[in-house]
């Protein structure tokens, strides 16, 4: 385990989760049904999500550095730009996500959360950031914890603190910092294509 791979995956997924859909998503869900099978349908769906992404990322990494580097450099600068353009917007809206009260056992609850959250992060920038750190890195395991971890607050905040949190998210300074964030990422990518090429 390298922990500033992990620290790194945590700190680049975290704020871009906060203003996104998987929070508002979560925080629906619990306002249905009960908190607990909420949150572990929601975690083992994101698990899934990152390991996919962890693994798409790893395979990545196995074509030439400047290749790589280059694409990486890609993946955070669309990241920025989108996180960056989106930072005026509202928060995403999730009641759509939902429809109605399904019965409340454990089992189907969770499996109605996961279900709901792995249709809904495919493509997200999280998805995005987590396989561009996972081709930089040859860490998979540490992206993996550090991606997971970050989704896993993320949900654990719109779970069991719910709406006080959405109400008090600073959202267009939380898109602002993740697209700085991206960027960073973006432009260490493209200088390590440049030296890879020369």
């Amino acid at each position: 385990m390298i922990w500033s791979v992990v620290l790194a995956a945590f700190v680049l997924v975290l704020p871009v989760e906060l203003p996104d859909k998987t929070l508002f998503a979560s925080l629906v869900l619990a306002t249905r049904f009960p908190p607990l099978p909420v949150f572990v349908g929601v975690g083992t769906a994101f698990g899934l999500q990152v390991a996919i992404a962890v693994t798409a990322g790893s395979l990545l990494s196995l074509l030439p550095e400047a290749l790589v580097t280059g694409v990486v450099a890609l993946l955070f600068l669309v990241g920025a730009v989108i996180l960056w353009r989106s930072a005026t917007a509202g928060a995403e809206d999730a009641d759509d996500v939902v429809a109605g009260r399904e019965g409340s056992s454990f089992l189907r609850v969770a499996a109605i959360s996961f279900g709901v959250l792995f249709a809904a992060e495919w493509g997200d920038l999280s998805q995005l950031a987590t396989a561009g750190l996972a081709a930089r890195y040859e860490a998979p395991l540490s992206v993996f914890v550090g991606a997971w971890a970050a989704l896993l607050v993320v949900s654990g905040l719109a779970v069991f603190l719910g709406k006080k949190l959405a109400d008090r998210l600073p959202i267009p300074l939380i898109r602002r910092v993740a697209a700085g964030l991206f960027l960073a990422f973006a432009v260490v990518a493209a200088v390590e294509t440049v030296r890879a090429l020369t």
